[in-house]
């Protein structure tokens, strides 16, 4: 027999899981509510889980905030914005690193829960079914940012529609042969959902693409660019699926006498503040780190308050045209 989940029990009695996770913990909830609530569990024969029966005591004002790494300009930025925004709000933020190992980022859920803090913002590279056992453990509001899933709810930044965008533009541009460096498809957001808006723009075009792969690291980047300074031939744009990339790919291709944009294009994806100052300065695509993460706290508060709050929300974009890609018609 399937056991019955608190998300069951919301679906049954019509109302958010945060609802019920309130009222099983001894929050306050209406009175309709409640016994809407107290006949379905009992229908259910709902018990929870020993985990959740171990958190019992209050929660802190205290929001947990699970980070992939502390040197990633979008994290740092993110974390501001949650910051700034839960500190007017009484709150504070407690920081913790996975160096992008889903085991720690399942073992982070867990630890948070046990200190008692009262929401989890997770900026998330996958999300697998040990990560969902872990959120339907803890019972307590966890919100994605820049993944998505159906059963959690998520702030996702439009990596495939502003790839396309831009990619789009690279086209009218008239560039038709181009190299892609992006990361593994594990990460569904950069690594797919960026990818795919590019090639569906390049092609549509009849572009001839090439897909390379690294990391997300700088140095990683450096030598794809050397080789690449190589390799030219008819390329005349190098896409890079985030600004560190390309500013790898840019440093590799300076090594070996490779002028940007006189002797090939580059481009990035993020908008990093720096990219407007270098020279050439990136053409890129901003995301709103800064204000996702304060909109992420606003949202986080409105799932404590069991306010009803989308599943999926998405951010805004803005395209930057700047120097480092020329238009070759």
């Amino acid at each position: 027999m399937k056991q019955v989940t608190i998300k069951d029990i919301a679906e049954l009695a019509g109302v958010a899981k945060s609802t019920v996770s309130r009222y099983l913990n001894g929050g306050s909830v209406g009175k309709a509510t409640r016994e809407k609530l107290d006949r379905v569990i009992r229908e259910t024969n709902y018990e929870p889980n020993q985990f959740a029966q171990s958190l019992k005591s209050k929660q802190t004002k205290m929001i947990g905030v699970i980070v992939p790494r502390l040197d990633s300009y979008a994290a740092s930025r993110t974390m501001m914005g949650i910051d700034e925004r839960l500190t007017e709000r009484g709150y504070q933020m407690l920081v913790v690193n996975t160096a992008q190992q889903t085991e720690r980022e399942i073992e982070q859920l867990y630890n948070l829960a046990k200190q008692k803090v009262a929401g989890i913002i997770w900026l998330g590279t996958t999300v697998t079914d040990r990560h969902l056992e872990a959120i339907e453990a803890i019972q307590i509001p966890v919100l994605l940012i820049g993944q998505q899933h159906d059963n959690v709810h998520s702030l996702v930044y439009p990596d495939y529609e502003s790839a396309y965008a831009l990619g789009r533009e690279f086209t009218k541009w008239g560039h038709r042969d181009v190299v892609y460096v992006g990361v593994s498809e594990s990460d569904i957001a950069v690594g797919q959902d960026r990818r795919d808006g590019f090639l569906k723009a390049l092609h549509e075009a009849d572009a001839r693409v090439t897909v390379v792969q690294t990391t997300f690291k700088i140095e990683d980047a450096i030598p794809i660019g050397e080789r690449l300074a190589k390799e030219i031939g008819s390329t005349s744009l190098i896409i890079c699926a985030t600004d560190n990339i390309a500013l790898g790919v840019l440093k590799g291709l300076a090594n070996q006498g490779i002028s940007v944009p006189n002797d090939i294009s580059v481009s990035g994806f993020g908008g990093y503040d720096f990219t407007e100052v270098l020279h050439p300065s990136i053409t890129t695509v901003h995301l709103p780190y800064r204000r996702t993460g304060a909109k992420s706290a606003d949202m986080m508060l409105q799932l404590l308050q069991g306010n009803d709050v989308p599943m999926k929300t998405f951010t805004i974009f803005e395209l930057k045209v700047r120097e480092s890609v020329d238009k070759l018609n």
